[in-house]
């Protein structure tokens, strides 16, 4: 008994997928999804400008004024937002590969984002449109990220083949 005390709770025996506090790892896979989201939606964007003939700038990523749905360039820029939350979900598969993790890493995904917004325009964003098509990125990205990530661990385990030892 002592000795699992010494060891502490998540290194008890027969506990199956035992959480170990890591920063490090928390960190680096904050950067990496980070990272993802700005890549995507940059290459989102230039698409879509190409497409649709339009100039490409910052302004597209970092201001509220290009998210108009009234106007063609913010629809582009509003698809290259929904896309780049599908594309960011497969990032939480790939690089998180836990459920319940998912909200977690795609609110902060979304925080900095806005924290960058803020920082880039100057004030924080005020529009109505800014607020909803960034709340609905958030949720397209966590739940299309839980279900890839539930589909991924809800997967048989394999309990007969060569290397079993009942």
């Amino acid at each position: 008994m002592l000795r699992l005390i010494r060891n502490g709770l998540n290194k008890m025996p027969g506990q199956f997928r035992s959480f170990i506090w890591d920063p490090k790892l928390i960190i680096s896979q904050i950067i990496a999804l980070q990272c993802l989201f700005y890549a995507t939606y940059i290459v989102f964007i230039y698409l879509l400008d190409i497409a649709g003939r339009f100039d490409a700038s910052l302004d597209q990523i970092f201001t509220q004024i290009d998210l108009d749905l009234f106007e063609d360039s913010g629809r582009v820029n509003v698809i290259g937002f929904f896309l780049n939350s599908l594309t960011s979900a497969a990032g939480l598969w790939f690089i998180v590969k836990r459920t319940k993790l998912c909200l977690d890493f795609a609110f902060t995904v979304h925080f900095v984002h806005f924290c960058c917004c803020w920082i880039y325009s100057g004030h924080i964003p005020q529009t109505l449109s800014w607020w909803i098509i960034n709340v609905i990125g958030l949720a397209l990205m966590t739940v299309c990220g839980e279900f890839l990530c539930m589909r991924s661990e809800m997967k048989a385990i394999p309990l007969m083949g060569p290397k079993t030892d009942l």
